[in-house]
């Protein structure tokens, strides 16, 4: 039987339709706004996956062009790889929901999202997000939602909610944020220079906006929703954590925080794993004890951070590493840029072209093409590791669409400079914050291409601790 629930974030409603397509899924629903309507399936496999130690949960979105009442180009007139825009949505919706399994989940999960309907004017990854955790609250899958998706727009100075496609045209901010009913989840943005506390006020009204559709996600639960299955989980025997305590008794605290470089910390973990597992390999399994190790250290770096105000490499919480700027390295290149922070290293690469270079797009967005393109490569070599390369992979596409966000408010207009823009960043050396590193080392390129770009570009971690209400804010 067919079941409705009518919601709204900000001036649209929204229309969560269950029991009507996809009867043998865990859970199934529409969402619809507009003449914009998606169809998202969650389902559970009945057993673990074995040797696993993460959460096997995957997100798929198939871009049906008959949705915007297109046939897909090429030879084969079908659709084929996923695109860049699919990718980014796969990931916006797995970084909203993948918080609230419980950790210690191993049975695969796939939530797919099918585009049934486009108007090019309300967006799809909002009812993406939205369909995803609706499946998932009326599934039996064992899921801590529901969650909402809010896109925030300023438009002569005033913050709207959930606005069009055509509206977002005259907006200086793009913000996504996901949130349960009590805090946020996920945050994505990207702006024209816009000042911090628009975004503070932005998050805090967005989740606001979320709360009636999270309402109506509860009561689709109460009423319709299945029971939850019988699932185990993977745990670590508390009592072998403890005995980790007592054999580490803040040893390793105490080796780490001697070293500076990673391969230094990663062969001083290795050799305490080794250590521990000659002492305790005999009466524990090989897999709970790696378990119970990586949570030891894991409490020990967090309470050493906080007893002691200090990182493992002697930075304090806002201390930034060295930092080192090259430009002009490759002859023949337009426009080149080396940025190193630490261990950290990226090379940006800028072509400029004609018009005729510019990307073309064949998606269900209003986009026909594309003249500033970012593209982001991470090499096996620059975390000392081997791997078949085979393409660049959704972390690659994620990762380059987010420098690209960070980077186009300052590129010229067309008018202004009428050149296709082609941005690389490799990857040459990884310790973390590659993504801010391919921001720096984009923005040098670019100005050392001659790009008239509006100002500079600077990206930066952060993190955050908290202990009780304390709280610590990591930098870099």
């Amino acid at each position: 039987m067919s079941t409705s629930y009518q919601s709204a974030i900000g001036e649209y409603p929204i229309t969560i339709e269950a029991g009507k397509l996809a009867g043998q899924a865990g859970g199934a629903v529409t969402v619809r706004c507009g003449d914009t309507m998606v169809l998202v399936t969650a389902t559970a496999s009945e057993s673990a996956r074995e040797g696993t130690d993460f959460l096997p949960l995957i997100v798929d979105y198939e871009e049906r062009l008959y949705a915007a009442g297109k046939i897909p180009g090429g030879f084969f007139k079908r659709e084929g790889r996923p695109t860049e825009q699919a990718i980014l949505l796969c990931r916006l919706t797995d970084r909203a929901i993948r918080p609230l399994f419980d950790r210690g989940l191993r049975n695969d999960i796939q939530v797919i999202i099918t585009a049934l309907s486009a108007d090019q004017e309300h967006y799809l990854d909002v009812l993406s997000v939205v369909g995803a955790s609706a499946a998932l609250t009326i599934s039996d899958i064992p899921f801590h939602g529901p969650i909402g998706l809010v896109r925030v727009g300023r438009i002569d100075g005033r913050l709207v909610f959930n606005p069009t496609a055509s509206e977002m045209q005259e907006s200086d901010l793009d913000l996504r944020l996901a949130g349960t009913s009590e805090g946020v989840v996920m945050v994505e943005a990207g702006a024209r220079e816009v000042d911090e506390d628009i975004i503070v006020e932005a998050i805090a009204q967005g989740h606001q906006a979320l709360q009636d559709v999270i309402d109506v996600q509860k009561r689709m639960a109460e009423e319709i929703g299945k029971p939850k299955g019988e699932f185990s989980y993977f745990e670590t025997p508390r009592e072998l954590v403890q005995k980790v305590q007592s054999w580490s008794n803040g040893r390793i605290w105490e080796a780490l925080k001697r070293f500076d470089s990673k391969h230094e910390v990663s062969e001083a973990l290795h050799q305490l794993r080794r250590e521990l597992e000659e002492a305790l390999g005999e009466t524990d399994q090989p897999e709970e004890l790696r378990s119970a190790f990586d949570e030891v250290v894991k409490e020990e770096m967090r309470s050493g951070l906080l007893s002691e105000d200090r990182r493992i490499d002697g930075r304090g919480m806002t201390e930034v590493r060295p930092i080192n700027c090259e430009v002009g390295l490759l002859p023949r290149a337009h426009g080149s840029g080396l940025f190193s922070r630490g261990e950290t290293q990226v090379l940006a690469i800028a072509t400029l072209g004609t018009v005729s270079d510019e990307q073309i797009l064949d998606g269900l967005g209003t986009e026909e093409s594309k003249r500033f393109m970012h593209h982001y490569n991470f090499p096996p070599y620059s975390t000392g590791e081997t791997w078949f390369l085979r393409g660049p992979k959704r972390r690659e596409i994620g990762h380059g669409a987010l420098a690209e966000n960070a980077l186009s408010a300052v590129i010229p207009s067309a008018e202004d400079f009428p050149y296709t823009i082609r941005l690389v960043s490799e990857v040459l050396s990884s310790n973390g914050s590659t993504s801010m590193a391919s921001i720096c080392a984009g923005s040098l390129a670019l100005m050392d291409a001659g790009v008239p770009i509006k100002a500079s570009v600077a990206g930066m971690a952060m993190g955050l601790i908290t202990e009780g209400d304390r709280r610590i804010i990591l930098t870099d």
